[in-house]
């Protein structure tokens, strides 16, 4: 495999994450009140992103091989969970 097949393959195992964090981000602006001490919105995106291509690499640890539904839904859960933290949701 060449470089560039490298990094092909690598953008796509880590285009999940990048995706739903941004779509995390969005909702979390719609959905809960502004609170004047949450991070500025690129270190919640970032923080995100990275927890995603932790769960992501922990599912290819754990099942093999990526592309489960079990590693996505543990994708969406605990960026879900990380941006309600960030954001302190549970004082609404």
């Amino acid at each position: 495999m060449g470089p560039l097949d490298l990094a092909y393959h690598l953008l796509n195992f880590i285009a999940p994450a990048l995706f739903v964090a941004g779509l995390v981000l969005l909702g979390s602006r719609f959905l809960l009140k502004k609170v004047a001490s949450v991070p500025a919105k690129w270190t919640q995106f970032a923080i995100n992103f990275v927890v995603g291509v932790a769960v992501l690499a922990g599912g290819l640890v754990l099942f093999g091989r990526d592309g489960k539904m079990a590693t996505y839904a543990a994708l969406v859960l605990a960026q879900g969970t990380v941006q309600w933290l960030l954001v302190r949701g549970w004082k609404r």
